[in-house]
C-alpha cells in the first residue's frame, strides 16, 4: 500500500483519516491498484486506426444506455464517490440542485440567455475547404469533408465558457458567493473568472508555478477580472488538489467549479451536461449544412470535457463513429505522455474510478504534454467507460504531430487553436487515408490557440523553417 505521506489533495487525506478511525478503507491517490487487479485490461492500441463500425450495431443498446444512468454517477464500474464523510453531505447537496436546476424553466431560460447573448453561442461548424483539400491531394483525391465546430469562438476562446456559465448559475442559486477552480493553460481559469465578475461571486483561481509563469497573459487577464490567482507547487493535478482543499475547507460558502470532467458525482455528470450543447448544436448544423448526421467526430482528451461535449449527444447513434485523441507527448514508450486510456491502469483518484497513469505502487506518474490542459494522470470516469464498452476509440498523438497540425491550420485557414485542440488534429494524418470520399468528418476546436504561441515558438525556434505541407 502506498504511503500516506504522498497522498495528493483534500479527498486523499480526509480518506486517511477514516482509515485512522476504522470507519472505510483508505485509497492514496490511485492505490486500488492492486486490489482491483483482476480488472486490469490490454493495453489500448494506438495510432491504429480501425474503419469499421460494423460490430457495434450488433451490440445491445442497453450497454450505451448504462452510460447514462443519470442519478446514479457510476458508468459500469467507473465513476462513483469516493469521499469522506465531511464531503457527503455538500456533494448530496450539490446533486440534489443540479438535478432540480435541470428542471427548472427559470434557470434554463437564464442558462440559455447567457451561452446566447454573453458567450456568443451557437458557435459555428465551419467547413475546411483548404485543410480539406490538403488531405484529398496527398490521399489521390480521395478523402472526407473535414469540419470544425469552433468552440474556439466563444467568449474566453474555449469550450470551459458553456461549463462556467452553468456551474456559476449554480453557486448562485445555492447561496455560495466564492467560486474556486483549477487551472493548467487557463482556459477554465478565464471562463470562471469572467462568469464570476459577471455574477457578482467571488473567484480563487489555483494554478501550477509553472504553468502561471508560461500563461502569463492568461494570468493578467484572470486578475483584471477580479480573480485571485494562487501557484502551487508542481502540475496540474496538484492546482486540482489544492482547489479541492480551498473547498473542503470553507463549504458553507465555497463552491468548486471543476472544468476536468473528473472527481466524485455529480461532478462528472454536471460538466458532461454543460458541454453537451457542443453536440446538440453540432447535429442541427449538420441538419442545416448536408442534410444528415456526422459520420466521425474526433476530439481531444485530457480528463473528457470536450470529447464529451461533442460525442454524448450522438452515443446512441451507433454508426457515428467516436474517435478521441489522447496526447503522446515524447511518446508512448518514453513514460513521458498523458495518454491514461492507452496506458493506464484502473484505479481511484481525486474521489473517482477511471483510467490512471500509476506505478506498481499504486502511485501516481508524473503526466506530460505540451499542450497543459491534458497534462493531467486521469481520465473521466465516462470516457473510461466508453473505451471498455467499445462505444468510442481512442488513440494517441505527440508533441510533435500536435506542433504540425498547430502551424498547419495556421497556415491553411488562418485559424489558430489551442494546442489542446491541436491533438485532435493531429489525428487525420493516420485518420484521414482510412475514410472514403464523401464522409462527413467533425473536429471539435475546443480553444484558441493565441496564448500558447510561445510555446510553439519555444519548440520549434525559426518558423520560416517550417513547411508544415
Amino acid at each position: 500500500m502506498a504511503s500516506t505521506s504522498t497522498i495528493q489533495g483534500a479527498i486523499s487525506r480526509c480518506l486517511t483519516d477514516r482509515r485512522r478511525n476504522g470507519k472505510g478503507p483508505v485509497v492514496a491517490q490511485a492505490a486500488v491498484t492492486k486490489e482491483i487487479s483482476r480488472w486490469k485490461l490490454p493495453e489500448l492500441p494506438t495510432l491504429v486506426i480501425t474503419t469499421a463500425t460494423e460490430p457495434l450495431t450488433k451490440r445491445p443498446i442497453e450497454i450505451i444506455e448504462e452510460n447514462d444512468k443519470f442519478n446514479s454517477g457510476k458508468f459500469g464500474r467507473f465513476g462513483g464517490k469516493f469521499v469522506p464523510e465531511t464531503l457527503t453531505a455538500s456533494l448530496s447537496q450539490l446533486e440534489a440542485e443540479f438535478n432540480r436546476a435541470l428542471h427548472d424553466q427559470v434557470f434554463q431560460e437564464e442558462l440559455a440567455t447567457l451561452l446566447r447573448d454573453y458567450a456568443g453561442r451557437d458557435t459555428p461548424l465551419f467547413y475546411a475547404e483548404r485543410l480539406t483539400e490538403y488531405y484529398k491531394s496527398n490521399n489521390n483525391g480521395e478523402g472526407p469533408e473535414i469540419y470544425l465546430k469552433r468552440e474556439d469562438l466563444n467568449h474566453g476562446g474555449s469550450h470551459q465558457m458553456n461549463n462556467a456559465i452553468g456551474q456559476a448559475l449554480l453557486a448562485k442559486r445555492m447561496g455560495l458567493k466564492r467560486v474556486v477552480t483549477a487551472t493548467a493553460a487557463g482556459q477554465t481559469g478565464l471562463a470562471t473568472a469572467a462568469v464570476c465578475a459577471k455574477l457578482g461571486l467571488e473567484c480563487t483561481v489555483y494554478m501550477a508555478a509553472k504553468d502561471k509563469e508560461k500563461q502569463s497573459s492568461m494570468v493578467r487577464l484572470m486578475k483584471l477580472l477580479g480573480a485571485q490567482v494562487e501557484a502551487v507547487e508542481g502540475g496540474f493535478k496538484d492546482a486540482t488538489s489544492e482547489a479541492i482543499r480551498g473547498w473542503a475547507n470553507d463549504l458553507d460558502s465555497s463552491y468548486f467549479l471543476t472544468g476536468l470532467a473528473i472527481g466524485p458525482h455529480p461532478c462528472p455528470t454536471m460538466v458532461r451536461e454543460f458541454q453537451s450543447v457542443i453536440g446538440k448544436e453540432t447535429r442541427r448544423q449538420a441538419m442545416e449544412k448536408w442534410g444528415g448526421k456526422p459520420d466521425v467526430l474526433v476530439a481531444s482528451v485530457g480528463t473528457g470535457s470536450s470529447a464529451l461535449g461533442l460525442f454524448h449527444e450522438f452515443l446512441q447513434d451507433i454508426d457515428v463513429r467516436l474517435v478521441g485523441v489522447e496526447a503522446a507527448g515524447s511518446g508512448l514508450d518514453t513514460g513521458k505522455h498523458s495518454s491514461s486510456l492507452a496506458k493506464g491502469e484502473v484505479g481511484v483518484y481525486h474521489g473517482a474510478m477511471s483510467y490512471l497513469l500509476q506505478d506498481e505502487d499504486g502511485q501516481i506518474i508524473i503526466p506530460h504534454s505540451i499542450a497543459p490542459e491534458l497534462e493531467y494522470p486521469g481520465v473521466g470516469p465516462e470516457l473510461s467507460f466508453l473505451k471498455d464498452s467499445g462505444r468510442a476509440e481512442f488513440h494517441s498523438v505527440t508533441d510533435e504531430e500536435a506542433l504540425n497540425a498547430y502551424q498547419r491550420l495556421c497556415k491553411l485557414e488562418g485559424i489558430f487553436i489551442s494546442l489542446e485542440a491541436a491533438h485532435a488534429l493531429g489525428i487525420l494524418d493516420k485518420l484521414v487515408p482510412t475514410l472514403k470520399s464523401g464522409t462527413k468528418l467533425v473536429v471539435n476546436c475546443s480553444g484558441r490557440g493565441d496564448k500558447d504561441v510561445d510555446i510553439v515558438f519555444e519548440h520549434r525556434g525559426c518558423l520560416e523553417a517550417f513547411s508544415g505541407l
